[in-house]
């Protein structure tokens, strides 16, 4: 892909942020279309830029910083957080090292970015899952209503798990990890809550840390293998957790049943 024309308008990068109209030098760019380009361009020549069409420029500026973002993820993947470079990351992308500078000054800021997107999504993934309208389900298609989008999520976005474990990364991406952590566990606690009304409080606090270990650790070894054997570990993954729920579920007062034994 060509690299961004010399002079051509980068996004600043995380945090630098130019408010509208605002160039690069820090001069304020003239409103609207420049006296001297034809009825209905832009400044910059842009037929309909001046009709509220975003401006080329701006356009190739983020679809230069999502290619980066990408060759970063697939360099995070690969290298993790400390052996990447921006330099492996300007390869990746296929342009230079200068062109990358224009949109992000260091590392850390397009971990950080690459962080805030992940975790978006990622918000968005288990908002979707974690609904009460799953707990009409049978246990079982329960697990696979939760489990799958979580597992699919980080099997197709492997820099994810790079970037929220580990001492080396940035710090502001690790407390919003934490942060998330926290909700994703209160979502949990309030989920078990409604499905197993009988339990006390207290132990339904314990069987949600205990399922999201569970699980993290079940989703470590899932995201070690591939192809047939990636999914054959998913299967043992929702085993382990069927097993471990399964007792609890028979207790809850609308199945009808008591299960014989309680786990401990």
């Amino acid at each position: 892909m060509p690299e961004a024309r010399a002079g051509e308008a980068a996004e600043p990068a995380r945090g630098e942020r130019k408010s509208p109209g605002e160039r690069t030098d820090g001069a304020r760019a003239p409103e609207g279309p420049s006296p001297a380009a034809p009825a209905g361009q832009g400044a910059d020549g842009d037929p309909g830029a001046g009709a509220g069409r975003p401006r080329r420029r701006q356009a190739r500026g983020e679809a230069r910083i999502a290619q980066l973002l990408d060759a970063a993820a697939d360099v995070f993947s690969v290298s993790g957080y400390n052996g990447a470079s921006t330099n492996a990351i300007a390869r990746e992308a296929g342009v230079s090292p200068g062109t990358l500078y224009q949109f992000f000054p260091n590392k850390e800021a397009i971990a950080v970015e690459l962080g805030d997107q992940l975790m978006h999504r990622w918000r968005e993934t288990y908002g979707a899952a974690f609904v009460v309208s799953h707990l009409e389900l049978p246990l079982d298609r329960l697990l696979d209503a939760v489990l799958d989008p979580l597992i699919a999520f980080n099997c197709e976005n492997p820099a994810f798990a790079v970037l929220t474990h580990g001492s080396e990364i940035p710090g502001v991406i690790s407390r919003e990890h934490d942060a998330l952590h926290a909700t994703m566990l209160s979502r949990t606690e309030q989920l078990l809550a409604t499905y197993l009304p009988e339990v006390p409080a207290d132990r339904i606090a314990r069987i949600a840390a205990m399922s999201f270990v569970l699980f993290q650790a079940g989703l470590d070894l899932v995201m070690s293998h591939e192809g047939a054997e990636r999914d054959a570990y998913v299967t043992e993954l929702k085993a382990v957790m069927y097993r471990y729920l399964e007792p609890l579920a028979c207790d809850r007062p609308d199945t009808g049943t008591r299960a014989a034994k309680d786990t401990p």
